[in-house]
């Protein structure tokens, strides 16, 4: 079970169907709302899942890795830079 935001809680069920196949079952328990899915297109979901949550990662580190980019004090380098420095 995934806690959500106000008391909301999702679930992932493996049930069997009327077939004795296997069903994936994505419940929003307050409500009332289920996706049931055959384990290859739960499958696809997890793996979507995994990557829009892997671009989100990288997003957000590139937009980090930009503010301690700009927030750091330019440094001069060079031999030239020492001799003008004075």
């Amino acid at each position: 079970m995934i806690e959500l935001k106000a008391g909301k809680s999702l679930e992932v069920a493996l049930r069997e169907d009327a077939q004795d196949g296997d069903r994936v079952v994505i419940s929003l328990q307050s409500q009332g709302c289920e996706v049931d899915l055959t384990p290859h297109q739960a499958r696809v979901l997890a793996t979507e899942l995994i990557m829009a949550v892997n671009r989100a990662e990288v997003r957000n580190n590139l937009k980090q890795s930009q503010n301690i980019v700009r927030d750091a004090a330019p440094q001069k380098r060079g031999l030239f830079s020492q001799a003008f420095a004075k």
